[in-house]
């Protein structure tokens, strides 16, 4: 005869049915203890009669679940997520298995399946681990071979910290955090992504790749959301130089570029904070974290190597991430102002360098001498010792302010492309240059009390 092993439950009907039959007891006192009916009481009686102590066995004791996954179905799985998915959380993985692959597991099922092979999502929290590296740790010490210790301890991971939480904003555009993460997002090398991140809604409304973290990256995404969206109330950022006046000790003023960007947003009318403290704005700090989980993949998966690939890849896997991850965008309590044309944002989102005009009635910029043109295209000549302000547009095109006026810049050669001797130089067509108008705030003077103040107010903090 089999050795029966009940549970607790079944162990407690047991040995009432069996004092009932031995003794002849009451089956009113015991169905009241059982919580159950007479006839069952009966039902009960003669089952133990006829098969004794493992009439209490539930039926489905040792049989396997008609749906229950197959061995060989669950190594499948674990070599799907060990070959390409190593790096997915559980949720990302079951997704995945969805999209890409044809297999239709829910993230529970996935989490369980994983677990007792002891390969963690790689946001585990603190005391999953602590739980698991103590059953490790336990298996360890019972294991004979070093093969198997070795295999456990692999299984034994760090652990992550998390970003506190605050209250959203109220209204779309009231808030935007912006900041870069450097991180080896494709390929082995390190890159900066720069993002615009909504705190009402959560949507990422700018992102870019750049291999710093650089005025080009933030200002690219300054353009995206500028022209998508508006202008926003108030920008959080770091406490960098890209954003926050401090002087360097030079006299070369293109090298000061972190005092530009808090310039356009003067003239945008965006107030800009700073500060050092991650806690400052921890939504962005937050979506890198998930970015880091996923873009990683999906980038990976997409086969992209380079920067030029991964900036065409990020518009549309930002709205496949807003639409699962952000709120919907209430337009009604949204406080954008009016969009700007890009031809306004390019001239806002400019680098301004200070220059003096040269004997040679020229400027050097970026080692090369340019000359100074009107709208008709007719050179300009200023006297020696002349102050101007040069200008480089958001698309690369320069100008130049010089008394409160424009001009276009035009690249000296070092060597004639034609020869007035020896080549046919067809006739000058008339060309028109088109220079902006001065209603754009380009001149000298506010930028250089814009710069005044910027000193003064760092001159006082420290």
């Amino acid at each position: 005869m089999r050795k029966v092993d009940l549970r607790m439950k079944e162990e407690v009907k047991y040995k009432t049915i069996k004092k009932l039959v031995e003794t002849n007891g009451n089956k009113k006192r015991a169905a009241t203890k059982l919580d159950c009916s007479l006839r069952h009481i009966n039902r009960m009686i003669a089952g133990y009669k006829e098969k004794g102590k493992e009439y209490f066995l539930h039926g489905n004791r040792g049989r396997k679940p008609k749906h229950a996954l197959t061995e060989e179905f669950k190594n499948q799985i674990i070599d799907i997520y060990l070959s390409k998915y190593w790096d997915c959380t559980y949720t990302l993985f079951s997704e995945l298995l969805a999209s890409r692959e044809n297999i239709f597991l829910s993230v529970d099922e996935v989490r369980v399946l994983l677990t007792k092979e002891y390969i963690l999502s790689p946001r585990t929290q603190k005391s999953t681990r602590k739980r698991l590296k103590r059953q490790l740790l336990e298996m360890q010490k019972k294991a004979k071979s070093k093969s198997e210790k070795s295999k456990i301890q692999a299984n034994i991971v760090a652990v992550e910290d998390a970003h506190p939480r605050q209250p959203r904003c109220q209204y779309f555009g009231e808030e935007i955090q912006m900041d870069a993460c450097k991180h080896t997002w494709f390929g082995n090398s390190y890159s900066h992504l720069h993002l615009a991140l909504d705190d009402s809604t959560g949507n990422i409304i700018g992102a870019y790749f750049d291999k710093e973290e650089t005025l080009n990256g933030y200002y690219n995404v300054t353009k995206q959301f500028l022209t998508n969206y508006g202008i926003p109330y108030l920008i959080k950022t770091d406490k960098r130089t890209v954003f926050e006046y401090k002087r360097k000790g030079t006299s070369k003023l293109e090298e000061d570029t972190f005092t530009q960007f808090a310039y356009a947003c003067h003239q945008l009318g965006i107030q800009l904070e700073c500060s050092s403290v991650p806690e400052f704005k921890p939504p962005v700090e937050r979506v890198f974290q998930s970015l880091q989980l996923r873009l990683i993949v999906e980038l990976r998966l997409a086969n992209i190597s380079t920067i030029e690939e991964a900036n065409k890849f990020l518009p549309q896997y930002i709205k496949k991430f807003n639409e699962q991850f952000a709120l919907c965008i209430n337009h009604n309590k949204s406080v954008f102002e009016k969009q700007l044309d890009e031809k306004k944002i390019n001239l806002t989102l400019s680098i301004l360098t200070k220059r003096v005009i040269d004997k040679g009635h020229s400027i050097k910029f970026k080692n090369k001498f340019y000359r100074l043109i009107n709208r008709n295209g007719n050179p300009i000549y200023f006297n020696y010792g002349t102050t101007c302000i040069v200008v480089k547009s958001f698309d690369n095109k320069l100008y130049a302010t010089v008394n409160d006026n424009i001009f276009a810049l035009e690249e000296i050669p070092e060597i004639q492309a034609l020869s007035e001797n020896f080549d046919d130089i067809p006739e000058p067509t008339p060309r028109r240059i088109y220079i902006p108008p001065m209603s754009h705030p380009w001149k000298r003077q506010l930028f250089e009390s814009f710069i005044e103040k910027q000193e003064h107010r760092f001159e006082m903090v420290s």
